[in-house]
């Protein structure tokens, strides 16, 4: 915190699209006399992006619902939120300049390029006399926060975990507030004063985002949390159903910021000291979140490389077939139900099921023989959740070259998978229409089906429906000599 009370400062939003229990905003508020609030659209990001995402779409009408909260709470409709298109570690520092502000406030970011803009940024404020103040707030516990008794980041979840819930006190979970402190909320200086840009005015076009079951702003996530607080003492038994309401949707808001992590493990927390089974499951899932934060910080070389060295020898599938069957994978041409389903879901929505993120994840890289890194690229475009240090992980567990991984002999039968949480092959008859005729269980495998039943329900295996790109007991065996090389390095 600035030692001084400062007469102005700058809040830059981020990644935490929200005007509640938010730190830095809190902070900017409690430490200065006037705040006034921004949010870059990075150019160095978008500039990499589809003219179609439904990331930006979120964003876009999360950054209308703040302007408003933030006008609201200011009591002043001259308040509210400066919004601009350029690169950001250029853009804040003339801003900050233009505003004549003291200090810039924002909350911690843990990924390598945001990180290296941070620098670039702290260096030009200070340059022209302006602190850069960054607050922990999209984690319970950051970077070095939980270490083992040597003092070294945990690298196993469990005992992470164990470590995690013995540290954890009120303060922890506590809110930051920024409403008994709003009247310092600034009104925006004339020329600068413009409505929250549309998508055209950034050269973007809308997605289909309207039509999914996905509202933007905290008032999307509170609708969220609401609905899901009435199924949390359940979510232990549902949440591996694809077709089933089981999970909280709340990981696009938890990306975001629309939503405060401390609320959610306050929740997670307290339902589960009463005794929900569900809570207490969420809370550990909430848990891993943070564990994979402190993966990304204290490893950053995770983004490129094995977590496990040894497993970066693994020789995958590459040359034109490798590619032909990434295509398949990715376009939900496997042959397998549930792998196609699941990337469909993927393709239309811009979400997954969890389930089924390590369902397809196995599938790629153990059935099919490919590096997980083109899977963790492919969802890192395709996921409106896409957060980088749980993508990173989960494909890393997936392959087993991660942190606290499945060992590699572990391998999903996407069979077996479909017949246990898709039993009557809902979800399988919603996203791949070709089947919505097949009956459990040949649903499950319909090469393997009658050929009445195949009749029946329209279905011509190789026609219709593609046959299966690899027998999955043959892939697993090859599998097993791929990743001897690692048993070897272990050894």
């Amino acid at each position: 915190m600035p030692r001084e009370h400062l007469s102005s400062g700058l809040m830059w939003f981020r990644r935490d699209l929200r005007a509640q229990d938010n730190a830095a905003l809190s902070l900017a508020l409690q430490s200065c006399t006037q705040v006034h609030c921004v949010f870059v659209f990075d150019t160095a990001i978008l500039d990499a992006l589809p003219r179609q995402d439904r990331r930006v779409e979120f964003i876009r009408g999360s950054l209308v619902s703040l302007d408003a909260k933030l006008r609201d709470l200011a009591g002043k409709d001259g308040a509210g939120l400066i919004v601009r298109h350029a690169r950001a570690e250029h853009e804040i520092p003339r801003l900050a300049h233009e505003l004549g502000v003291q200090a810039v406030f924002a909350n911690h970011d843990y990924e390598p390029a945001a990180l290296a803009r941070d620098a670039a940024v702290r260096g030009a404020l200070a340059n022209a006399g302006i602190g850069l103040h960054t607050c922990k707030d999209q984690v319970i516990f950051e970077r070095e926060e939980v270490l083992t008794a040597a003092g070294t980041p945990y690298t196993v979840f469990t005992p992470y975990k164990n470590a995690w819930l013995k540290k954890l006190d009120a303060h922890a979970l506590a809110p930051h507030p920024v409403e008994p402190h709003a009247a310092h909320l600034a009104n925006i200086p004339e020329p600068l004063r413009q409505p929250v840009p549309g998508l055209e005015d950034i050269g973007f076009a809308p997605s289909n985002l309207a039509q999914l079951p996905v509202h933007c702003g905290s008032a999307g996530a509170r609708e969220l949390l609401e609905d899901f607080s009435h199924r949390l003492d359940k979510y232990q038994a549902t949440r591996d159903f694809p077709a089933v309401k089981g999970p909280s949707y709340l990981s696009v808001h938890l990306r975001f910021g629309t939503v405060s992590i401390r609320s959610l493990a306050r929740l997670a927390h307290d339902r589960a000291h009463e005794g929900s089974p569900g809570a207490g499951t969420w809370l550990g899932e909430l848990i891993w979140r943070d564990f994979y934060f402190q993966i990304l910080a204290n490893f950053p070389n995770v983004v490129e490389r094995s977590f496990k060295p040894a497993y970066d020898r693994i020789h995958w599938e590459q040359g034109s077939h490798a590619q032909d069957l990434f295509a398949a994978w990715c376009e939900g041409r496997t042959g397998y139900p549930l792998v196609d389903a699941a990337m469909a879901q993927l393709n239309q929505t811009g979400y997954m099921h969890n389930r089924l993120r390590m369902v397809v994840a196995s599938f790629l890289c153990k059935d099919l023989g490919l590096d997980w890194r083109w899977g963790e690229h492919y969802f890192a475009k395709a996921l409106i959740d896409f957060d980088l240090a749980a993508n990173n992980g989960g494909w890393q567990w997936a392959s087993s070259s991660g942190c606290d991984a499945q060992p590699y002999f572990r391998i999903f039968n996407p069979v077996s998978q479909s017949e246990k949480f898709d039993a009557e092959g809902k979800f399988i008859h919603r996203y791949v229409p070709q089947l919505a005729d097949l009956a459990a269980p040949a649903v499950h495998a319909p090469w393997q089906a009658l050929p009445m039943d195949l009749l029946a329900a329209g279905v011509e295996i190789g026609k219709n429906y593609p046959a299966p790109l690899v027998d999955h007991a043959k892939a697993r065996d090859k599998t097993l000599e791929r990743y001897a090389v690692v048993k070897k390095a272990l050894d």
